[in-house]
C-alpha cells in the first residue's frame, strides 16, 4: 500500500476505508467512533443503532426526520412477507383444488363471464386468473390468441394509437398507477417542531412569567416579556416546519421520479417508448433482460425468456416463461432472453400495485456525512448544555445571594423581603436565559443542512441530467478519485452508422453497394439481419416512412438491412424462430435458429468481430461456393477488424450454419435445452459501425484530470478500438501511454492473481473487451488500492459491479432496469459530461456544509462566551432570551437556506478530492471562525463593561443608558452575522463577493434578515427589550460588522498547518487508548479468518 493512488492527498496508512478490506469483515474493524461510518449503502442494522444511541438530540423526531426509520423498515419487510405469503396460499389451494376436480370444466371462463364495457371479459377475471396462474381459466377463453379478440387487441400490432380507446380501457380496467400514502402534511411538521424539548421549556417559561407580569403589572404592561418568548418561539417553530415541509414536497417529487420507468409497447404496429403508468390492459409490450416487468400478463411469444420472480416470492429463483407457464407478474426482472406480453392486469388489480400500495416509500437514509454532523451536533450540543447549567447556577447564586442589582442599583432579591412573585419572576427570566443558551448552543439545524443541500441538490441535478436515487451518492461523488466508465455511449454518441463492410472475402464499397454481391448471400445477409434482432421496423401504410428502433447497434444493422433491400416483415414471415440465444456480454455474442418454408434450418450468429471469427471454418465468395478459411484469408480479415477498430469503428461479424431439418430438436423440450451450434460457422460478412466520440467529452475528461479524478474506461468492445476512442478522448495522453499496462485486456486482468491485480490496477486506464465479471474485479481491486470508485454502467450483468462501486452511476436511455436499481445515480442523458458535472456538485453539497459549519460556530462560540464571560462577572446577560431566539433563527434556518443552496463554482474542479476520513472542520476553518468569534466577543464585551462610557451615556437616566448599550450589543452582533454570512460564502478565497449576485436566495435571505433587524430594533422594543438607536449607533454597529471583511481577508494570509488540529489531540489519546483498539482488532481479524476457515 505505500505505492497508494497520487489521486489521493493527506493519506493516511491507519485509514480503514471500506474499500481496504474485505466487504463487511473491513467495516466492522472501525467501531471506536460510532458517529464514523465511510458507506451507509451497505451498512449494518447494528452500525445505524449505535450512532442513534449515541447521539445527543433534544428534539428526536427533527434530528432524525430524514434517516432511515428502521423500525418503520422492518414494519415493511414484514407486510411484504405477509403479502408474498398470501400469494402462495392462494395458488396452492389453487393447485389443489384444481388437482382434484380435473375431470370437471373449469369454474371460469366466458360462460360466466360478466362483459364489462366493450370487452368480452371483466378485470376481475383476469386478475383471478393472472394472480393465480390458473391456466384451465386462460384455455377457456381461447389461450393467448381468444384473449387478445376478447381484449380488442392484436397480437402483433398491439392496441390502436387511440386516445379514446386508450381513456375506455381506462376506465373499464384501471391506469397502471395505486393510490399513495399521502405525504405528511404542513401540521404534521408543526407538531414536530413543536417536540423540541427546549421549546417545550420556553414556552412553559414564557407562560409562567406571562402569568406573573399580568399579576403584577396588569394586563396592559405585564404581558410583553411573557408574550415576546411566546411570540419568537412560534416564529422559530413556523419558520422550522415549513422548511422541513418545502424540502418534504422536494423528497416526493423525487420518489415520483425514481418511480416512472419508460418502456417499450408495440400500438398500431410500431414499437413507441412510454411511461410504465401508461401502460393499458391489452398493451403488447417487448420484454428484454433487464427490463422490469409493467403489469400481470402473459407470455404472447419468448425466446429464452427466464424471470426474477424474487421481488414477488421472496425466492431467489429464475422461472423460464413458455407457453405451459405463461403468466407474468408485475414487479418481476427479466434475467434472460427477450419476448412479448400481454397486458392483462394494471395497478390495484396486480400483486405488485397491492404490495406497493400497502407500503410507503420512505424518503429517509442517513448519509455519511448527516451522521458525522450528528457527532459535531452532539459534541457542540453536551458542552453548549455544560455551558447553561453553568450560568443558570452562577446567575441564580448571584440572585439569591443578594448580588443581583436593577438597573437602579437596587438589590433584586433581599430574604424575607422580596415578594414571593418577584422572586419567582426573577428566577424564570435566568431560567430562560439558560434554556436560550441551550437553544443556540445545540445545533439542531447541522445535521438538517445537509439534507437542505442534498435536497437542493437534487433539484438542480435533475436540470443537469442526474437522477439520485441515494442520497449519499451525492456527497460520496465528491470524494471519487476515479471514474470507470463505459465507451459506447457514454464518452461516444450511441449513434451508429455502418461505415464499412466485408463481404465475399473483400471490401464493399460503399457498404450498402449490393450489385457486385451474388442473390444467395445477400439473401442469406437479410434473413441473418432481420430474424437475428430484438429490434423492428415498422413501415407506415402509405410506405413513405420507416422507423427503426432497438438498441444502437440494431438500429444501425438493420438500417443496414433496408440499404441493402431487406423488407422487414416479408423476410420475418418466410421463416420463423424455434430457438434462440440472446446476446450475452460474457460470450459478446447472440444467435438465432429459423425453419425456413421448405423445413430446413439455418442458424444465425452475430456478435464481436474476431470471436465470431475465430468460430468459422469458411466463408462464401462471390460464386456463392463456400471457401476454407485458410491462415491467409483469416489474417486478411483480422487486419481488416484492426484496421476499422484503429479507425474507431465497432466491428461486428455475421456468421450462419445450414442445418438439416432432423438433425434440430422437434419437442419443445428439447429446444429449451438445446444449445445452438457455434462452431464450424459460414462467415457472411464483417461490417464497421462508426459511433462518434460525444462533444465536449475531451472537454470533461481533462477536467476530471485537473480536479485529480482518474478517468478510467472499461469496455466490451475491441481492445484497438477502445484504444482509439481513449486517445481521442484523452483518457490516453499519447501514444506512448497506449501499452501495457495502461491497456489492457479484460482476460489478461481476469487471469491476474489478486495480488497483481492489486498491484496493477492503478496503472490501467483502458480495458477492452471485459466482461462484467472483469469490470467487478477491476472495481474491487480499486477499492483496495484505496480509491473512491464511481463506476458507470447499462447491462443487467453491470448490477454487481455498480452496486460494489462507492457510486454507482446508470444510463437512463441504454440502461436497463435492473441496472437502474443497482445504481445510485441515474445519468438521464448518458452523457459523460453529466458525470462530471454530479462531481461538481458532490464537491458543492461537501463546501456548503463546512461553509454552514464555520458560520454557525462562529456564531455559537461568540455567543456562548459573550452570555458566560458577562454571566460570572456582572451578573447580567447582554442578550436576553428573545434576542438569542432571533439570533438562533439567523444562524439555523434563515443561514442554513442562504449556504447550503450556493451553487457549484470552478473553484471546486481546482481541488484534489476530500478523503472521507478529512476531519469536517479544517484548519482553515479553525482559523476562520476563531479570528471572527474573538474580534465578535472582544469589541462586544468591551461594549458591556465600557460601553457607557466609549457611548458617552453616562449623563443619561441609568436604565435607559444600560438598555441602549445592550441594544448595541444585540445590534452589532447581529450585524456581524451578516457580514460574516459574505465571509462563510468563501472559507479560502479572498474575494468573498464572487458570483454573490448569481445566487438570488442569499441576496434575499441577507436583505431579509437586515429588514427584520431593523423593524426589531427601531418598532419591536417592547418585546425585545430593545431601545431605538439614532443613526449613529446604527453606524458604528455597522462599523463593528464592516471591520470583520478586512480582518478575514488578513487572516487568510496566516498559513495553517497540513496536520489537521483534531489530530493532534487524537495522537495523543491514541497513545492512551490504541492498545486496546490493535486488540479489538486483531481478535475481529481472527473471528473473520474462523469465519473463512
Amino acid at each position: 500500500m505505500s505505492n497508494g493512488s497520487p489521486y489521493r492527498r493527506n493519506r493516511n496508512p491507519k485509514d480503514l476505508e471500506s474499500g481496504s478490506g474485505s466487504g463487511e469483515h473491513g467495516e466492522e474493524y472501525d467501531v471506536c467512533d460510532p458517529f464514523d461510518i465511510v458507506r451507509t449503502k451497505s451498512a449494518s442494522v447494528d452500525r445505524l443503532k449505535r450512532w442513534r444511541q449515541a447521539t445527543f438530540a433534544l428534539n428526536a423526531s427533527r434530528r432524525f426526520r430524514y434517516t432511515l426509520d428502521l423500525k418503520k423498515e422492518q414494519e415493511k419487510r414484514e407486510i411484504i412477507a405477509k403479502i408474498r405469503t398470501h400469494a402462495q396460499v392462494i395458488r396452492a389451494a389453487l393447485l389443489f383444488q384444481a388437482a382434484g376436480e380435473k375431470a370437471e370444466v373449469s369454474l371460469k371462463g366466458p360462460t360466466s363471464a360478466i362483459p364489462t364495457g366493450d370487452y368480452d371479459v371483466s378485470p376481475g377475471q383476469l386478475a383471478d386468473m393472472t394472480r393465480e396462474h390458473d391456466f384451465a381459466a386462460l384455455e377457456s377463453f381461447g389461450g393467448v390468441q381468444g384473449l387478445t379478440e376478447k381484449l380488442k387487441t392484436n397480437p402483433d400490432k398491439g392496441i390502436p394509437e387511440d386516445e379514446s380507446d386508450i381513456l375506455n380501457r381506462k376506465n373499464v380496467f384501471g391506469s397502471n398507477t395505486y393510490p399513495q400514502k399521502k405525504g405528511r402534511s404542513f401540521w404534521r411538521f408543526l407538531l414536530d417542531a413543536c417536540r423540541d424539548t427546549t421549546l417545550i421549556i420556553l414556552m412553559v417559561a414564557a407562560v409562567a412569567s406571562l402569568a406573573l407580569g399580568i399579576k403584577t403589572e396588569g394586563i396592559k404592561e405585564g404581558w410583553y416579556d411573557g408574550g415576546s418568548i411566546a411570540m419568537a418561539v412560534i416564529i422559530v417553530i413556523v419558520v422550522t416546519a415549513f422548511s422541513d415541509y418545502k424540502q418534504s414536497l422536494q423528497f416526493q417529487n423525487l420518489n415520483e421520479e425514481k418511480q416512472n420507468i419508460q418502456l417499450e409497447v408495440v400500438r398500431g404496429g410500431r414499437r413507441i417508448k412510454i411511461s410504465i403508468f401508461d401502460i393499458v390492459v391489452g398493451d403488447v409490450i417487448t420484454l428484454k433482460i433487464g427490463d422490469q416487468v409493467p403489469a400481470d400478463g402473459v407470455l404472447i411469444s419468448g425466446h429464452s425468456l427466464s424471470i426474477d420472480e424474487s421481488s414477488m416470492t421472496g425466492e431467489s429463483k429464475i422461472v423460464h416463461k413458455d407457453h405451459k407457464s405463461p403468466f407474468l407478474m408485475s414487479g418481476c426482472k427479466v434475467a434472460d432472453g427477450y419476448g412479448t406480453m400481454l397486458a392483462t392486469s394494471v395497478g390495484i388489480n396486480t400483486e405488485w400495485g397491492l404490495l406497493m400500495a400497502s407500503i410507503s416509500e420512505d424518503n429517509g437514509e442517513e448519509t455519511p456525512l448527516q451522521v458525522r454532523l450528528n457527532g459535531v451536533a452532539t459534541f457542540i450540543g453536551i458542552v453548549g448544555l455544560v455551558v447553561a447549567v453553568f450560568v443558570l447556577v452562577v446567575l441564580l447564586t448571584r440572585f439569591f445571594t443578594g448580588h443581583s442589582r436593577n438597573p437602579d442599583k437596587t438589590v433584586q432579591f433581599v430574604a424575607g423581603k422580596t415578594k414571593i412573585g418577584d422572586a419567582i419572576d426573577g428566577a424564570i427570566k435566568i431560567f430562560t436565559v439558560a434554556v436560550t443558551i441551550v437553544v443556540v448552543a445545540v445545533p439542531e439545524g447541522l445535521p438538517l443542512a445537509v439534507t437542505l443541500t442534498l435536497a437542493y441538490s437534487m433539484r438542480k441535478m435533475m436540470a443537469d441530467k442526474a437522477l439520485v436515487r441515494r442520497l449519499s451518492a451525492c456527497e460520496t461523488m465528491g470524494s471519487a478519485t476515479t471514474i470507470c466508465s463505459d465507451k459506447t455511449g457514454t464518452l461516444t454518441l450511441n449513434s451508429m452508422t455502418v461505415v464499412e463492410a466485408y463481404v465475399c472475402g473483400k471490401k464493399i464499397d460503399p457498404p450498402n453497394k449490393t450489385s457486385e454481391l451474388p442473390p444467395k448471400i445477400v439473401s442469406l445477409l437479410i434473413e441473418s439481419v432481420a430474424q437475428n434482432t430484438t429490434g423492428s421496423v415498422f413501415l407506415s401504410e402509405g410506405g413513405s416512412e420507416v422507423e427503426v428502433s432497438g438498441s444502437p447497434t440494431e438500429k444501425a444493422i438493420l438500417q443496414w438491412g433496408l440499404n441493402i433491400g431487406m423488407k422487414f416483415d416479408a423476410v420475418r414471415s418466410e421463416s420463423s424462430i424455434i430457438h434462440a440465444f440472446p446476446f450475452n456480454s460474457e460470450k459478446k455474442r447472440g444467435g438465432v435458429a429459423v425453419k425456413r418454408l421448405d423445413s430446413s434450418v439455418h442458424v444465425h450468429w452475430k456478435g464481436a468481430a474476431e470471436i465470431v471469427l475465430a468460430a468459422c471454418t469458411s466463408y462464401m465468395d462471390s460464386n456463392e461456393q463456400l471457401v476454407p478459411l485458410d491462415k491467409e484469408k483469416t489474417d486478411y480479415f483480422k487486419k481488416a477488424i484492426d484496421d476499422m477498430a484503429a479507425q474507431t469503428l465497432r466491428c461486428v461479424a455475421i456468421a450462419y450454419l445450414p442445418l438439416d431439418g432432423h438433425t434440430v430438436p422437434t419437442s419443445e423440450e428439447e429446444l429449451t435445452n438445446w444449445e445452438l451450434p457455434e462452431s464450424e460457422l459460414v462467415l457472411l460478412g464483417i461490417v464497421g459501425l462508426k459511433d462518434p466520440c460525444r462533444p465536449g467529452v475531451r472537454e470533461a475528461v481533462q477536467l476530471c484530470v485537473k480536479a485529480g479524478v482518474k478517468v478510467r474506461m472499461v469496455t466490451g468492445d475491441n481492445l484497438l478500438t477502445a484504444r482509439a476512442i481513449a486517445l481521442e478522448c484523452g483518457i490516453l495522453g499519447s501514444d506512448a501511454d497506449a501499452s501495457e499496462p495502461n491497456l489492457i485486456e479484460g482476460k489478461s486482468f481476469r487471469a491476474l492473481s489478486e495480488a497483481q491485480r492489486l498491484d496493477i490496477a492503478d496503472r490501467i486506464s483502458v480495458m477492452g473487451r471485459s466482461s462484467p465479471n472483469d469490470k467487478l474485479l477491476f472495481v474491487q481491486a480499486l477499492r483496495k488500492r484505496g480509491h473512491v470508485v464511481a463506476v458507470t454502467g447499462d447491462g443487467t450483468n453491470d448490477a454487481p459491479a455498480l452496486h460494489e462501486a462507492d457510486i454507482g452511476l446508470a444510463m437512463g436511455i441504454a440502461g436497463t432496469e435492473v441496472a437502474k436499481e443497482s445504481s445510485d445515480i441515474i445519468i438521464l442523458d448518458d452523457n459523460f459530461a453529466s458525470v462530471v458535472k454530479v462531481v461538481r456538485w458532490g464537491r458543492s453539497v461537501y463546501a456548503n456544509i463546512q461553509k454552514f459549519i464555520q458560520f454557525q460556530l462562529t456564531v455559537n462560540v461568540a455567543a456562548l462566551v459573550i452570555n458566560v464571560v458577562a454571566a460570572v462577572s456582572s451578573g447580567e446577560v447582554p442578550l436576553n432570551a428573545v434576542q438569542l431566539l432571533w439570533v438562533n433563527l439567523i444562524m439555523d434556518t434563515l443561514g442554513a437556506l442562504a449556504l447550503a443552496t450556493e451553487p457549484p463554482t470552478d473553484h471546486l474542479m481546482d481541488r484534489h478530492p476530500v478523503g472521507r476520513r478529512e476531519p469536517l472542520i479544517t484548519n482553515i476553518m479553525w482559523r476562520n471562525l476563531l479570528i471572527q468569534a474573538i474580534y465578535q466577543a472582544s469589541v462586544l464585551l468591551v461594549l458591556n463593561f465600557r460601553g457607557r462610557e466609549l457611548l458617552h451615556s453616562t449623563h443619561k437616566p441609568e436604565e435607559h443608558a444600560i438598555k441602549e448599550r445592550n441594544t448595541l450589543i444585540f445590534n452589532a452582533f447581529v450585524i456581524c452575522q451578516i457580514f460574516n454570512e459574505f465571509n462563510a460564502r468563501k472559507p479560502d478565497e479572498f474575494n468573498v463577493f464572487k458570483g454573490v449576485t448569481k445566487n438570488r436566495l442569499f441576496m434575499g435571505i441577507v436583505a431579509l434578515t437586515v429588514v427584520l433587524q431593523v423593524v426589531i430594533v427601531m418598532f419591536l422594543g417592547k418585546f425585545t427589550s430593545t431601545v431605538r438607536l439614532s443613526w449613529q449607533l446604527w453606524l458604528v454597529s455597522i462599523a463593528i460588522g464592516f471591520i470583520s471583511w478586512p480582518l478575514a481577508a488578513a487572516g487568510k494570509l496566516i498559513p495553517v498547518s497540513e496536520k489537521p488540529f483534531s489530530e493532534y489531540f487524537t495522537d495523543c489519546y491514541g497513545k492512551c487508548f490504541g492498545k486496546c483498539f490493535r486488540k479489538n482488532r486483531h481478535e475481529g481479524s481472527s473471528k473473520g479468518n474462523e469465519v473463512d476457515s
